[in-house]
């Protein structure tokens, strides 16, 4: 009886203590080391720290697990061949899970780069689903190589294959390169505000790999393929600076003193310019004469106001206040007049 226990021992007793071990270390390493690293990562203000741990958190007690166990399995000689196999089980989950870590990372500092430049297109669905695509086929490529396979004969399938789908998605493949030619150019980016020459306008919610979402102000959605956007004349509103300038015309009777209505209307947009939400403060109004009209002087007033979507209620108040202060001033604003003049002849 001794001798089979001690035997049992012999035999199990190293792949046992060699996987007690590795989940012990795990345990460890994720209930002290990890936990108080994440608490110093916290307090600096270099962000990769916190996308490392963040993406490593979940992990660290499986690949302690798995790494223990692909040593007790593969330095064991017993139940062969299965303790082959599940060495090389334990691999494969290793390899792919440090896959996934690793397209968490790299997600992550494309998303850090993209915050720290302004530009946020790293962090739209192309760029994150093709970062984590390219990662995964590199891991799975591991993983064949690990097991003996042979990737030689995959790679010739997949470039023969990738030719024949090439040629039937061609206008998906044309959107998709489109939506990278938009994003790496920078033509548009979410929370851009854009007119297309087709008439359309609207917040860039989000750029897919095949069409890029316009939101109207009016909530509606505009789903745009790619391929379209990019050789489309865009006029954009947010590219470099969001401030615009706004006209309004204004018109005033030939019997009004025009420095005194130059005087005025400044006045009354400057108080505009100052107090209503969405105006420049500080900016100083434009006012110009520009025509003899058929019934009335008229003079163009600029504006300024911080993004599209401010001008509505920024000429809405201009327009009340001026006209409130041309009544006050006993300034007219005249009503279109025509005067006709008719002859009776006399035979």
């Amino acid at each position: 009886m001794n001798e089979k226990i001690l035997q049992i021992i012999q035999v199990w007793g190293v792949p046992v203590f060699v996987i007690v071990l590795g989940l012990v270390i795990g345990w460890v390493f994720k209930r002290y080391i990890h936990s108080r690293l994440i608490k110093l990562a916290d307090k600096t203000t270099w962000k990769l720290d916190n996308v490392i741990l963040d993406a490593t958190g979940s992990y660290v007690f499986l690949w302690s697990f798995l790494a223990a166990f692909f040593i007790a399995s593969s330095g064991a000689s017993i139940a062969a061949p299965w303790n082959g196999y599940l060495a090389k089980a334990a691999l494969t989950i290793l390899i792919l899970s440090i896959t996934v870590v690793i397209a968490k990372i790299v997600v992550g500092l494309l998303q850090l780069w993209a915050d720290s430049q302004g530009a946020g297109f790293p962090s739209t669905t192309i760029f994150t689903n093709l970062a984590r695509i390219i990662i995964i086929v590199i891991g799975v490529l591991i993983v064949l190589q690990s097991l003996k396979i042979s990737i030689t004969p995959l790679l010739t399938a997949l470039g023969v294959g990738g030719l024949a789908v090439s040629l039937a998605l061609k206008d998906t493949l044309s959107d998709f390169f489109a939506g990278l030619h938009i994003l790496l150019s920078q033509k548009v980016k979410p929370g851009d505000f854009v007119e297309l020459d087709s008439g359309e306008r609207g917040y860039i919610t989000n750029i897919t790999w095949r069409n890029t979402t316009l939101m109207e102000r009016t909530n509606n959605a505009i789903l745009i393929p790619n391929s379209r956007l990019s050789t489309a004349i865009v006029k954009n509103y947010d590219s470099k600076d969001t401030q615009f300038s706004i006209r309004v015309p204004v018109g005033v009777a030939y019997d009004s003193d025009l420095r005194h209505v130059e005087r005025i209307t400044r006045e009354v947009a400057k108080s505009v310019m100052d107090e209503v939400e969405g105006g420049v403060k500080g900016y100083e109004p434009l006012v110009r004469f520009f025509e003899f009209g058929d019934s009335s002087i008229n003079l163009k007033v600029y504006l300024r106001v911080k993004k599209y979507g401010d001008h509505h209620i920024v000429v809405h108040e201009f327009i009340e206040r001026l006209h409130r202060q041309y009544k006050e001033e006993g300034i007219e604003i005249p009503f279109p007049i025509r005067t006709v003049l008719h002859k009776n002849s006399k035979g």
